[in-house]
């Protein structure tokens, strides 16, 4: 497989050598010559130094023949310019996208990214995973502005004990699915919410007050 990587940063660059190092046929795209230089006295011949949103310095890189982009430099607005190029003027089967900028993410997908990696989201998440009780737990981006969330319910949830298809909720979203003890479940018509529940929902962004309030019951801690 080759494997065209832009941006020579601490990410492009263990990016390119592990890929190196697996077998894979890789060349490393970066602008700054000087870290260029640097980057090559390391791993190789196998670095260019071009800017990777320019259309000829990607075609000089092989990007007419590459299996895979990943646009992984620092910049957002770069890494988006890199893969519509990709895609749209060299055909390159996968595209991926190192997204700094959550907000960021739904414009990436709109526009034809095949794969989206965001250090910030999966931080968010981890850090999140701490505070189940008392916040949603973001889950994943939907197209659409719609976003995947998880609550853990308590005895004190406006929602325990109560059957899913009877709590009101905002237009645009829904209670879609439960992990309890560990095993994801369907809403079946008989289902009543447990203290222990944890609710997968579904919704636009501006309807998670609303999921918060319904979900959980308590203040955002400010």
């Amino acid at each position: 497989m080759f494997v065209l990587v832009v941006g020579g940063g601490k990410v492009g660059y263990y990016l390119t050598k592990e890929l190196s190092e697996s077998g894979h046929e890789v060349v490393l795209m970066e602008k700054d010559r000087v870290r260029a230089d640097q980057i090559a006295d390391e791993i190789g011949s196998i670095v260019v130094a071009k800017d990777g949103c320019e259309g000829s310095a990607l075609a000089e890189a092989g990007a007419n023949r590459a299996d895979v982009v990943a646009a992984v430099t620092g910049d957002d607005e770069d890494n988006l310019v890199i893969c519509q190029m990709a895609k749209h003027l060299f055909t390159v089967p996968k595209t991926i996208a190192r997204v700094n900028n959550p907000k960021n993410e739904l414009l990436f997908s709109h526009l034809g990214v095949d794969e989206l990696v965001s250090p910030t989201r999966m931080i968010l998440g981890s850090i999140e995973q701490e505070i189940p009780v008392y916040e949603l737990l973001h889950l994943a981006q939907l197209s659409g502005d719609f976003e995947l969330v998880e609550a853990l319910l308590d005895d004190a949830s406006p929602a325990t004990g109560r059957n899913p298809r009877d709590i009101e909720l905002p237009a645009a979203c829904a209670i879609v699915a439960i992990v309890r003890d560990d095993v994801a479940q369907a809403i079946q018509p008989d289902t009543i919410l447990r203290a222990g529940d944890k609710v997968i929902a579904t919704g636009r962004s501006e309807c998670e007050p609303a999921l918060h309030e319904i979900l959980i019951g308590v203040s955002t801690p400010g």
